[in-house]
């Protein structure tokens, strides 16, 4: 069995697994959920049909129409949102991957630089994105380039790209500037410049490091378009669905859930867009062995 017929496999029996815990907990569970008296510490979640429903009607809302003054079903809502959704947490991404290499070689390149810089870096990522897009949507409404406003979509694009840079620019810097001596040994023989290392060495070198940072990057790129959808109201995303759903959700939450899937289906795209990333760095990578 190849290992792509294999995770896949192992893809669907986890979803499998998931569906079978929710119902059997919400079979034996307590369905005002279980607490102590004494200090109201809730310690069991509720299992009614408002709090969690069944997996079978989450899935058979999806065919319901969004209302009555509209044809369109939940499901095309769902896939409406999450594409909008996605189209812009691939742009945070994208941003935010260009970004942190652009730091990181500049700081392997500038020891001074790194010192002076990687406290602020680490400062930024402690903001947080609920009181920064108020700011940032703000700034750019007062912008005009070419007599243009700038779409709303534009402030969470940035603001996932804003906690998408960190950890690129963190592992970047550290795959960079863990070369091995023997390597910039022999450019130096070659009287090779600093960017023709760079290409020829450090990146390569790097790769291993910057793929599980680009793993984190895809996550915090979608986290922070969701959160920003919600903070400054942007509609037609995943996020701003999920609360408006709520919002008018009158003891029926399946709705609410079925936009969590679709918020779920924008997270395993994202990391399919990075598995494939992985694949394409690494399938002429020579395997480590280690020394016996």
């Amino acid at each position: 069995m190849s290992v792509a017929v294999r995770k896949t496999i192992m893809f669907v029996l986890a979803f499998v697994l998931v569906a079978l815990v929710w119902e059997g907990y919400k079979a034996v569970g307590p369905e005002r959920g279980g607490e102590i008296p004494v200090v109201d510490w809730k310690l069991l979640p509720r299992t009614s049909d408002t709090a969690m429903p069944h997996t079978w009607d989450m899935v058979s809302t999806l065919n319901d129409p969004e209302s009555r003054a509209t044809s369109r079903t939940v499901l095309d809502a769902v896939a409406a949102a999450t594409w909008f959704s996605f189209r812009v947490s691939l742009f945070a991404l994208t941003l935010g991957v260009a970004v942190g290499l652009a730091l990181a070689i500049v700081m392997a390149r500038s020891r001074l630089f790194e010192r002076a810089s990687m406290p602020y870096l680490v400062a930024s990522q402690t903001v947080p994105l609920i009181a920064l897009s108020p700011v940032l949507v703000s700034w750019l409404s007062r912008w005009n380039p070419g007599g243009k406003d700038i779409p709303l979509w534009v402030t969470a694009g940035l603001l996932g790209a804003f906690l998408a840079f960190f950890p690129i620019s963190v592992a970047g810097t550290r795959g960079l500037t863990s070369v091995d001596p023997q390597s910039l040994e022999l450019l130096d023989s070659y009287a090779a410049s600093w960017r023709q290392g760079l290409f020829k060495v450090r990146l390569p070198g790097a790769v291993p490091m910057l793929i599980p940072a680009l793993k984190l990057a895809a996550a915090n790129a979608v986290i922070g378009v969701l959160v920003t959808e919600l903070s400054i109201g942007l509609r037609g995303g995943i996020g701003r669905l999920i609360l408006e759903y709520y919002r008018g959700a009158t003891g029926n939450t399946t709705r609410v859930y079925a936009a969590v899937f679709g918020a779920a289906l924008l997270g395993f795209a994202m990391a399919a867009i990075v598995a494939l990333v992985d694949w394409a760095l690494t399938r002429n990578r020579q395997p480590e062995t280690v020394a016996a």
